[in-house]
């Protein structure tokens, strides 16, 4: 038999004849588990990612814990780090405007730009290695400045406004990497895997992610201050930097050994099997963010042979696209017009996750501040040696135990959602998740005292597993459908499609402009409710309008 192609034709051993003497199979080296597989996708879809084991899924998602693991102890410690170091009140939540607001204009261009990298390491991995430093060198100036500021400068006022500034650019940096790191291991998991490892790839990580924030918060909620270890390294954010910096070199480097990725390359020699290079090819792809290419004539014997092309690659972009129309497709012009005149139920799901972290990040980056000021009724400028100060640091330990009972329920949650998921469906599991989160914060802002806080911080575990998971098992659905519908237009002219980077990037982007919406506005509102009580009543507000929104349009 004969899969005919575009370059060449790749033969293939008598049916009577074993599997493993066909021409050109590609044949990867690992642990014998990852490749098993059934027959049918092996000889008709040979572009058909192979079975990953369990054990590689999770060192995929081990770099969601080390991510979620600063992410808890930025969440946790950044405002009142901020204020101790002298940041007037007014101006905090600027801090949370300068990295959305760039976030927002290059992660679409970077989103595509990874889809087109010709690394010989990958696409995806170079990215998320860069991001990831830039990630530890904004946590070092982050918990690191205020101390070397005061090591350097005798001034005090000089001091001051250095440490202000230094741990300002770390928050910005250390925010700007983090946030933009997520779309690449997110592309990262969906072009090295098939559908089905892709829907068991993003159980693992919000298993991890909610693992992760639990141990972040458990940190910070210790007294690091009068142990041995702080005495040693000189102060409690030196400790928790310790731990923090340990953890996530540790998990980004058993992330970026986890799945060998193929790289994309420049051309295709004549003795390859073109099989291989239509790992990242398709040519029927036809979706928003496309540039039209007539197709080449194919035989009818092509027709056949993808018939059971799976869906997991039909969304990566062709390996043979001309340098300059991938430079125009990166264009910042031509990225936002893809993402506007994206379909409809994509345009829905982007605007259901905006509304998602909105309210979620209202609630979580004034959670701790809350506790010192509402709950337990601390003051963050007064005197550090005072009692009200001293009460202050207490309601923000105390807060940090809050955030870690809702990672812990964020990880308990991810299996209830699988439990769940065949008798309400993804869009049920997403109107319960901000219906719930929405009631659980407006309980907390009417009624703020410590037992019903506490107890109420597990629907943040919920909102939080919700907004990990729900909207990319969404988007593989669709793109799952998408291939169906391809499928049966197999005889329509094809559109050159979108890489999966591209569709990430455009979810992520609403990450950043929820940061942008709350940056701007919650500081405002503060000042004219006099009360971060405020913050809590937002999150519930926006979170009950996202439920309406899901319900409707959805």
């Amino acid at each position: 038999m004969t899969l005919l192609t575009e370059d060449q034709p790749c033969r293939f051993s008598a049916p009577d004849s074993p599997l493993a003497s066909m021409e050109c199979y590609p044949v990867d080296s690992g642990p014998k588990e990852d490749y098993l597989d059934c027959m049918e996708p092996a000889v008709f879809g040979a572009v058909e990612p192979l079975k990953r084991s369990r054990g590689r899924l999770i060192m995929h998602g081990m770099v969601m814990f080390g991510r979620e693991f600063c992410y808890a102890v930025e969440a946790a410690f950044v405002t009142p780090v901020l204020l101790s170091v002298g940041l007037p009140k007014r101006l905090y939540s600027l801090v949370w405007l300068i990295s959305p607001i760039l976030g927002f204009i290059l992660q679409p261009v970077i989103g595509s730009a990874s889809d087109y990298c010709r690394s010989p390491w990958g696409r995806r991995r170079p990215y998320i290695l860069l991001l990831g430093i830039m990630m530890l060198v904004g946590l070092t100036l982050f918990l690191n400045g205020d101390a070397v500021t005061s090591a350097v400068l005798e001034d005090r006022n000089v001091k001051r406004t250095w440490a202000i500034v230094v741990v300002m650019f770390g928050v910005v940096m250390f925010d700007f990497a983090a946030d933009f790191i997520d779309g690449p291991i997110k592309a990262y998991l969906f072009d090295v895997c098939s559908h089905r490892d892709k829907e068991r790839g993003l159980h693992y990580h919000a298993l991890l992610t909610g693992l992760g924030g639990a141990c972040g918060y458990l940190i910070g909620a210790m007294d690091w201050g009068h142990s041995v270890l702080g005495v040693i390294l000189g102060s409690e954010y030196q400790v928790i930097y310790f731990f923090s910096s340990l953890t996530w070199g540790l998990f980004l480097t058993m992330h970026l050994f986890s799945i060998p990725e193929k790289p994309l390359m420049k051309d295709h020699s004549s003795d390859s099997c073109p099989a291989t290079s239509l790992l990242l090819e398709d040519p029927h792809h036809n979706g928003y963010g496309a540039v039209y290419k007539e197709p080449p004539p194919l035989p009818e014997m092509r027709q056949r042979s993808f018939s059971a092309l799976s869906e997991a690659n039909a969304v990566t972009p062709s390996a043979k696209q001309p340098n300059s129309e991938v430079q125009k497709r990166m264009t910042l012009k031509s990225l936002l017009s893809a993402m506007i005149s994206m379909p409809s139920h994509y345009r829905c799901l982007c605007v259901s996750h905006l509304l998602g972290w909105t309210a979620f990040l209202c609630n979580m980056l004034f959670f701790t501040d809350f506790m010192g000021q509402i709950v337990y009724k601390g003051n963050p400028y007064a005197e550090h040696n005072s009692t009200s100060y001293a009460t202050y640091e207490r309601g923000v330990e105390v807060g940090c135990w809050g955030l870690c009972i809702n990672a812990v329920s964020s990880a308990l949650y991810s299996y209830v959602q699988r439990l769940l998921l065949p008798y309400i469906g993804l869009k049920g599991l997403y109107f319960l998740g901000y219906f719930v989160f929405g009631l659980g914060t407006g309980l907390i802002g009417l009624f703020p005292n410590i037992v019903a806080t506490l107890t109420l911080c597990c629907v943040f575990g919920v909102m939080s597993s919700t907004l990990y998971t729900i909207p990319f098992n969404l988007i593989s659905e669709y793109h799952k459908a998408e291939e169906e519908q391809r499928k049966l237009r197999s005889g329509e002219p094809a559109l050159e499609g979108r890489g999966t980077g591209m569709d990430c990037a455009a979810l992520t982007c609403m990450v950043q402009l929820a940061q942008v919406i709350v940056g701007a506005g919650l500081g405002a509102l503060v000042n004219l409710a006099g009360s971060v009580i405020v913050v809590v009543l937002s999150a519930s507000s926006v979170s009950l309008i996202g439920c309406l929104f899901i319900a409707v349009f959805m």
